[in-house]
């Protein structure tokens, strides 16, 4: 990534931005978010099938935003969140360059946000392929079929909230988990608190849901977490016509009545 690496130097050099958020090599050989200020340590910047952090998880974080305006290496799924996390107010565009990278793996010209939106819209905004087999499995399950799997690959949760963590728009400063008075969710895993927790981070991510996959790569136990909220981002699409991450004035679609939405949620 040759021209990834001059690009971030010209940045900081220029000082166009204060620090630039992408990938190096760590210590194991694995990928891992970077976060660099010194032109000299550009060099470091990697990009190939090993990143495949959400790096916008950390634009919303307090420590990011005091190192002042930012460069960020992104994704499809990275610039959608990106786009999201606008949309919600959370990050001012003009405080972020995006360094847009290519499915196949090129530097793009995202001179400003439009141009970015201009990328999404005409990207293939599915679920990604991977996961088509196992979301179709699910949605051929009866209801109480699709309740009884998830009551049982859910009970496996140690209540980490890796998932969480790993989610850029799991960005609450106080999560409703930690609230205590009233204890609306349990702290001890068990079934019931697990479905209680999941189903509530979904229902929460619902029309949000950018379908990078970073929740279910996160778990430690390996829950596929990321099935529940893909399958609802297929049921938005579904109903609302709706994608997420497409528009820097994204609706909430649980939120938001038009006249015609289809109602045959009604009984």
């Amino acid at each position: 990534m040759t021209n990834l690496v001059s690009r971030a130097k010209e940045l900081l050099e220029n000082k166009t931005v204060d620090v630039v958020i992408g990938f190096e090599t760590g210590p194991t050989g694995l990928a891992r978010p970077a976060f660099i200020t010194d032109p000299v340590k550009t060099d470091k910047l990697v990009f190939d099938d090993r990143c495949s952090h959400n790096l916008a998880v950390y634009l919303t974080k307090h420590e990011v935003k005091q190192m002042g305006k930012t460069a960020i290496v992104a994704t499809l799924p990275i610039m959608r969140s990106i786009m999201m996390l606008i949309s919600e107010k959370q990050v001012d565009p003009e405080n972020i360059v995006v360094l847009g990278i290519s499915t196949d793996g090129k530097l793009l010209d995202i001179a400003d946000i439009s141009v970015m939106k201009g990328y999404i819209e005409k990207s293939d905004l599915k679920n990604p392929e991977k996961f088509k087999t196992p979301l179709d499995e699910l949605s051929k399950l009866s209801q109480k079929e699709r309740f009884s799997y998830w009551q049982e690959v859910l009970s496996k949760c140690i209540k980490c909230y890796a998932c969480r963590q790993a989610c850029p728009m799991c960005y609450c400063i106080r999560c409703t988990v930690e609230v205590n008075q009233p204890q609306w969710i349990p702290v001890q895993a068990n079934t019931h608190g697990n479905m209680e927790w999941h189903i509530l981070r979904a229902m929460h991510l619902a029309g949000r849901c950018i379908s990078c996959g970073e929740c279910g790569r996160a778990c430690p136990v390996g829950i596929p977490c990321h099935l529940l909220t893909m399958h609802l981002t297929d049921k938005v699409y579904d109903y609302f016509k709706v994608y997420a991450g497409t528009s820097e004035k994204m609706s909430s679609v649980l939120s938001t009545f038009e006249p015609d939405d289809k109602e045959s949620f009604i009984i």
